[in-house]
């Protein structure tokens, strides 16, 4: 994937792709990022192209809903359900910068509460700007609070 193309000419370019191949997982995927992107550009108040970190933002949105929804279908036993988020998951996960592992989460919160001279978990707050600032787009928003959560704990 080429990242210097904005996210629509990407999605524009894979749904093309998507098409030949009759991929319809894809198709379906690709169309809900389209309309992602079309309701940002004709939201209230904007103009022009979305930057970065709104691409960022919307795309992270939209693979949480898939997440959320996948963890209810895997808990109600409904795996036809479970394997159409997972579907839709892997490909939105395609447009995202690649997810840090969860040593590279851990290191990287660890470095941020040094700099950040936390001390105990009522840094929490404090911790976690930093955190969501250094880490968006390279691991979920639950992950990082949960390992700053640990990391702060064991202080």
């Amino acid at each position: 994937m080429h990242f210097n193309m904005s996210l629509e000419t990407r999605v524009m370019d894979a749904l093309k792709t998507a098409m030949k191949a009759k991929d319809e997982a894809a198709l379906r995927t690709l169309r809900a990022i389209k309309a992602a992107i079309l309701v940002e550009k004709t939201a209230e108040g904007f103009s022009g192209e979305l930057n970065e970190a709104a691409e960022l933002k919307m795309l992270q949105k939209l693979a949480k809903q898939r997440r959320d929804s996948l963890e209810i279908f895997t808990q109600q036993n409904r795996e036809d359900l479970a394997a159409t988020e997972r579907e839709e998951l892997a490909i939105i996960e395609q447009f995202l910068p690649q997810q840090m592992s969860a040593e590279e989460l851990e290191a990287e919160v660890r470095r941020i509460i040094t700099e950040t001279g936390a001390t105990s978990p009522a840094d929490m707050g404090k911790v976690m700007g930093a955190a969501s600032k250094s880490l968006a787009g390279r691991a979920d928003g639950k992950a990082i609070s949960d390992m700053v959560k640990t990391q702060l704990a064991q202080r």
